[in-house]
């Protein structure tokens, strides 16, 4: 189950990244202040916060809510998130993002990125798959490595990749992943 947690988390989070706003966060912060090792860091560290978090949520509600209960409602979230995915997201506003401070880019994009997560469909995808896996330190890790497969690329070639991908197709390709999900554990309770 942990190989099956770790390649379906980091998957689904890779694809439903792109074009994110996140990763739109990600190409903004590169652009601005041209340090990718900070960025980089900052993204990790954010991103292992907010979804380890949003891990042990989803392992909670797994132990909390009834099976038959839980099936259904990841099965429904499921397809919420798979339509979700096909509206795109707006660019963060450049003024939002704030200058170089005393917490440096590092410091910046650590809390940029955290505080983008919240809410965002990363998050409430992580959710999901923790309580679909029970397992908190596989999800973890693989939405964490889907987040850093999609925006590392971006932060080390800016905005070239993203007119080399048609975003809408990788939305399309991501939001059937989570029809699929919805599907196969609507499927599993039969």
């Amino acid at each position: 189950m942990s190989a099956a947690a770790f390649a379906v988390s980091t998957g689904v989070v890779a694809a439903s990244e792109i074009g994110d706003k996140t990763q739109l966060l990600a190409l903004l912060l590169a652009a601005r202040f041209r340090k990718p090792g900070p960025i980089v860091a900052g993204i990790l560290i954010a991103t292992l916060a907010n979804h380890a978090a949003a891990s042990a949520l989803g392992a909670w509600v797994q132990r909390a809510v009834s099976p038959e209960l839980l099936r259904w409602a990841l099965g429904l979230s499921f397809f919420a998130v798979a339509a979700w995915t096909l509206k795109p997201d707006e660019a963060p506003d450049d003024t939002a993002t704030p200058r170089a401070s005393a917490f440096g880019v590092f410091g910046i994009t650590t809390v940029a990125f955290f505080l983008a997560e919240m809410g965002d469909k990363t998050q409430i995808a992580t959710v999901m798959l923790a309580a679909k896996y029970a397992s908190v330190w596989w999800v973890t890790a693989g939405t964490t490595l889907g987040m850093l497969l999609a925006n590392v690329p971006v932060v080390l070639l800016g905005d070239k990749l993203l007119h080399l991908v048609p975003l809408q197709w990788v939305r399309r390709i991501a939001a059937a992943l989570f029809a699929l999900l919805g599907v196969l554990v609507l499927a599993a309770g039969g």
